[in-house]
């Protein structure tokens, strides 16, 4: 029986899990896997040749679903808590019999592949999957090895996802039937009860936040691009603050859209593809993503599609948070050799649904260390199970805490000591509400949000003349070309400023109370560099 030795590496899973099946079918082309999901029905064909999937009633990642196993080995360092969450060794026992028991007379898939595109830091890993076009999105998400290879390939870990096992929380120690379940010591994750196929990626990202800091590489929830004079940006910000929209900049090349490193040589890319939200997608404004979900082979999970073939992209009904997967190479004018220099501005994105946050403002280093660590945003329905219909502000530390499984202190110490070591600039830029809360203020356009990235990046701004805001303390541009000056004081866009006040001591007292849990690790002058109440 499985798991009989005392010290079980994951490739004896691996292997149990292949004699059992039926059919195992290994490392096939992302063409062949394309043709297989159509022919088993996993999937239907748009009239432009995307496969449209749906996945059931996960939409998004099982939040209260992901445990990491407790063992000697790495259990120092995990910062346990809410999104760290143990389960124990006997317990994984039992689910991985489950898993080597569920592969019984199945036809599944292997992928072998890589996250990060630098082969310095880079993770070997093996994907064994259900559904082929889990296994086509793996190979659209991470990075494909050459040839060579993967004559020498050698898991360092595998992935198992079997969606269709349905997991007993009486006997198995989970929450529900949907688990996540992380094994350090052995080298693999088990997921189970969830199509949702942004499982898979985030398990390799979860992985490279765990293994990276010991090498001193800085591991970042962050899309990267680079303009013609190789000015690297890193844009970092959770779902739904604008990541892969605003790196796809027609004028810069783009390195990656999620998921990078970054090391003394510069940065890299974790992934080979993009895993772009595609609601309300507009042609216009987002012309290279647009174009992407026209192209025969891209991964959509959960658009709707009418009769005649054609996505709208418009329609929510299965889900606020519909997703595109598709290569890198899709997007004009990648940086195929995912790496870049190091970066001369980071931007951390929000979506501030009270309409407080200014469009853009400069960040001290201090304030960069703190913002951080914040990791502030909202939440609206749809980009995590869970969620009701109104949004919520969120504090998502290294805005990226359900994948980071040490201390965020480690993360928040690699990042200040970096942009020390390359004087960067910092920017805090809002994506989200101007004019009032969410329902009542209107969306700052993405069409004012670039020209606002456009003048930091390029440099404008350091010559534009700044005020100090009174809640927050950041520097807030007066002017920039094209960009009407109210929006640029969020105070001013309000009806009723006492209104406007009051919503932002609010605000202020959430960022105070939710810092409290770092006042002991970081520095007096870090704390200083927080809002303040009036």
């Amino acid at each position: 029986m499985f798991l009989s030795q005392t010290h079980i590496m994951n490739i004896q899973l691996n292997n149990q899990i292949i004699e059992n099946a039926s059919k195992v079918s290994r490392n096939l082309s992302s063409e062949e896997l394309y043709e297989i999901s159509h022919k088993n029905g996993e999937g239907k064909l748009s009239k432009h040749g995307a496969l449209v999937v749906e996945t059931g009633k996960h939409t998004g990642r099982s939040a209260n679903d992901k445990f990491f196993v407790e063992e000697n080995d790495s259990k120092s360092k995990i910062h346990w808590g809410d999104t760290n969450v143990a389960i124990s060794e006997e317990k994984f026992e039992k689910i991985a019999n489950s898993f080597v028991e569920f592969a019984k007379g199945k036809s599944i898939f292997s992928n072998d592949l890589m996250g990060g595109a630098d082969r310095n830091h880079s993770l070997n890993v093996s994907i064994i999957t259900e559904y082929a076009w889990h296994g086509l999105f793996a190979r659209h998400l991470l990075v494909r090895p050459t040839a060579d290879e993967i004559k020498n390939f050698v898991a360092d870990y595998t992935i198992i996802n079997f969606p269709s096992l349905k997991l007993n929380p009486e006997f198995h120690g989970t929450n529900s039937e949907t688990a996540i379940i992380v094994n350090l010591k052995e080298k693999v994750i088990l997921i189970a009860g969830t199509e949702y196929a942004g499982e898979t990626k985030k398990s390799v990202f979860t992985l490279l936040n765990f293994l990276l800091p010991e090498k001193k590489v800085m591991p970042m929830h962050c899309s990267v691009n680079s303009g013609e004079k190789g000015d690297s940006a890193i844009f970092f910000g959770l779902s739904g603050t604008g990541k892969t929209t605003l790196s796809a900049d027609p004028n810069r090349s783009l390195l990656g859209d999620d998921e990078h490193g970054w090391s003394d040589e510069g940065l890299f890319n974790f992934e080979g593809g993009c895993y772009a939200k595609l609601i309300r997608l507009s042609k216009d404004a987002e012309p290279e993503i647009y174009k992407t979900t026209q192209m025969k082979g891209t991964v959509i999970e959960n658009a709707v599609m009418n009769n005649d073939g054609l996505l709208d992209l418009d329609d929510n009904s299965l889900t606020e948070n519909t997703r595109g997967a598709y290569p890198l190479d899709y997007i004009p004018g990648v940086i195929k050799s995912g790496k870049a220099p190091h970066p001369n501005n980071i931007i951390m994105l929000t979506a501030d649904a009270f309409g407080i946050l200014p469009p853009i403002a400069k960040l001290t280093p201090e304030q960069a260390m703190y913002h951080f660590l914040s990791g502030y945003t909202a939440k609206v329905a749809g980009t995590e199970i869970g969620l009701s219909n109104e949004p919520q502000a969120t504090f998502s530390t290294c805005f990226g805490a359900p994948f980071m499984p040490r201390n965020p202190i480690e993360y928040g110490n690699l990042l200040k000591n970096k942009i020390s070591k390359f004087s960067v600039d910092c920017w805090l830029v809002n994506t989200g509400w101007s004019g009032g809360v969410y329902g009542v203020g209107k969306r700052i356009s993405i069409k004012d949000t670039r020209r606002l990235l456009d003048a930091a990046l390029s440099g404008e701004l350091s010559n534009t003349q700044m005020r100090k805001d009174k809640n927050f303390g950041f520097s807030v541009p007066l002017t920039v070309k094209e960009i009407d000056e109210a929006i640029l004081d969020p105070r001013n866009t309000w009806s009723n400023t006492s209104e406007y006040d009051e919503q932002a001591k609010k605000l202020v007292k959430m960022f105070i109370e939710n810092f409290v849990k770092f006042e002991s690790d970081v520095e007096d002058k870090i704390l200083a560099s927080g809002p303040v109440t009036n």
